[in-house]
């Protein structure tokens, strides 16, 4: 899933947005309906107030060095979790019905924004986060380089970026939403690009019962049981006896999980490797 940035919901742009309008108001000796829209949503203790905060430090900070600029993603991603995400849907809807009764939304989404590149990036950051489906995780790179590289005014290291996700997303989400996020940011790479139809499959299903163990573990022991008879079948036509012995000697390495056995990374990095062992002994 690629999440789109949304100029009518993102809180960091529609503020710089109002307050262009303000002065563009005042300029033209008109009385601004943006001034009182600006101190509805955005004062006191709204729920739009609250994520506001979240886009100015963005904004207001640059220059850092890569080490705190990661702390401050990590801050606000966890701040904006956290916020009552119903309510800013709502807060947003009525804000967005109120700017288009007092002005043309196409005129007022029109103004040029400094900084929209940062903030378009953190909009699509904070709604992947706050998100309960698999987002793509190339999307994600590039959206949180683009916010760290506004902070830190310099290039960042992409792989380091999918490090630090990949280790961010382990302390959110149970079991295998690390490895989820391991083996797509894998498929950015070229080491996927020749996936059998079973690997295809085995991915697949591996994302989608990301909450479920005992889907998972149920999986692995079934494709075990098919790589087991498949290697089987497959040696009986290798004539070689030091790779017989060796296939035998894999036979025994491949078993079931046990009920008490904890799914990990490896098995699906096993049960990969298994099935490109059967690929080259079907070319055999």
């Amino acid at each position: 899933m690629k999440i789109k940035h949304s100029k009518f919901k993102n809180t960091g742009l529609i503020y710089e947005l109002l307050v262009k309008q303000i002065a563009a108001d005042t300029l033209s000796k008109n009385e601004s309906a943006a001034v009182g829209i600006l101190k509805k949503y955005f004062g006191g203790n709204t729920v739009l107030g609250k994520e506001l905060k979240l886009y100015e430090y963005i904004l207001k900070n640059n220059n850092l060095s890569e080490a705190k600029a990661e702390t401050v993603v990590s801050s606000i991603t966890e701040i904006s979790r956290k916020l009552n995400q119903k309510t800013l849907k709502e807060s947003k809807y009525r804000l967005i019905s109120e700017l288009k009764d007092k002005y043309n939304i196409e005129d007022f989404f029109a103004i040029q924004v400094r900084d929209y590149k940062p903030l378009a990036a953190l909009y699509c950051l904070l709604e992947a986060q706050n998100n309960n489906t698999l987002v793509n995780p190339e999307f994600l790179v590039n959206n949180k380089l683009t916010v760290l590289e506004h902070l830190t005014s310099s290039e960042v290291n992409k792989e380091a970026v999918k490090d630090t996700l990949i280790e961010e997303y382990s302390k959110y989400d149970k079991d295998l939403r690390l490895l989820t996020y391991k083996i797509l940011l894998e498929k950015f790479n070229s080491n996927y690009k020749t996936l059998l139809p079973e690997q295809k499959n085995i991915l697949k299903e591996f994302i989608t019962s990301v909450n479920s163990t005992t889907r998972l573990r149920n999986l692995v022991n079934e494709e075990v049981i098919k790589i087991k008879t498949e290697i089987k079948k497959l040696s009986e036509k290798v004539k070689d006896d030091v790779v017989k012995i060796k296939l035998q000697e894999v036979l025994k390495g491949i078993k079931v999980i046990k009920k008490t056995e904890k799914i990990s990374d490896n098995h699906l990095i096993n049960l990969m490797q298994y099935y490109d062992l059967v690929s080259e002994m079907r070319k055999l």
